[in-house]
């Protein structure tokens, strides 16, 4: 089943949800945290609390270098969940802040034990979004390492309209896009200067729109083309048909035990 929130809207494309899952998946974000803009969840350095699912907002994962640069490692919208096995950390490896006022829904530990014990389908499905945070951020270094820095920006904005659109966030190929210059040149390795200079090529292009925070991609086809890539890396078409046969399998065997 589609629907519900953004976190059982992301969470369905993977693995088709039942209604009771999608009950439950809303119920786990009722009780929010709310963060300004430019703070910090979480520290580099900070004993782990809680998991989290990002219900309105942006935020984004980072570190700081010791002469105070900073690397935006990756962005987090609504839908996703972050921290999920932080509790087997001893440390923070990197910090979360946020970029937008931002609401957060906190997911205990005992919850994301009970949630894998008794909600199979939820919990393969929050296993294929880890592997979707893991192929982002192999895509990253694909991009830091061997893209020019026009293919760079333009895999960005690419990525960052399909994710939305996945959690029902985009018109098409239009959506809100808060981040400055400044904090995509600290995701991809430029300066804003240069990341200034590539905008203004894609606007002459007719490549882009860019108006009061708000982004629209006007000829995705050669967006891609200047990325040299398309949007399988994102697993958006789901788990493959044997392996959700295999889950539905285990599901109703669950069922027949209780």
């Amino acid at each position: 089943m589609e629907g519900g929130g953004p976190l059982a809207r992301k969470l369905s494309r993977f693995i088709p949800l039942s209604d009771g899952d999608v009950r439950f998946l809303d119920a786990l974000c009722i009780d929010e945290e709310r963060f300004e803009a430019g703070a910090d969840i979480v520290r580099q350095g900070d004993v782990p609390r809680s998991a989290f699912v990002l219900t309105r907002g942006m935020a984004c994962r980072y570190r700081l270098l010791p002469e105070g640069k900073r690397q935006i490692l990756t962005f987090l919208i609504p839908g996703d969940v972050f921290d999920l096995h932080a509790f087997l950390l001893e440390a923070m490896d990197h910090s979360v802040g946020t970029l937008v006022p931002t609401r957060l829904a906190p997911i205990s530990r005992a919850t994301v034990f009970d949630l894998f014990d008794r909600h199979p389908q939820i919990g393969a499905a929050l296993w294929c979004s880890a592997l979707q945070e893991e192929a982002i951020n192999r895509e990253r270094i694909v991009a830091l390492g061997r893209r020019s820095a026009r293919g760079r920006v333009a895999y960005l904005l690419c990525e960052l309209v399909w994710r939305q659109r996945a959690v029902g966030l985009a018109e098409d190929h239009a959506i809100r896009l808060p981040l400055t210059q400044v904090e995509l040149a600290d995701t991809l390795g430029l300066t804003a200067v240069h990341v200034n200079r590539i905008l203004q090529r894609f606007r002459r292009d007719n490549l882009i729109t860019l108006t009061h925070r708000r982004l629209t991609l006007l000829d995705i086809e050669s967006l891609q083309e200047i990325a040299g890539f398309n949007q399988e890396y994102l697993h958006l078409s789901g788990a493959p048909q044997a392996a959700r046969r295999y889950i539905e399998m285990r599901e109703h065997n669950r069922r027949r035990v209780c």
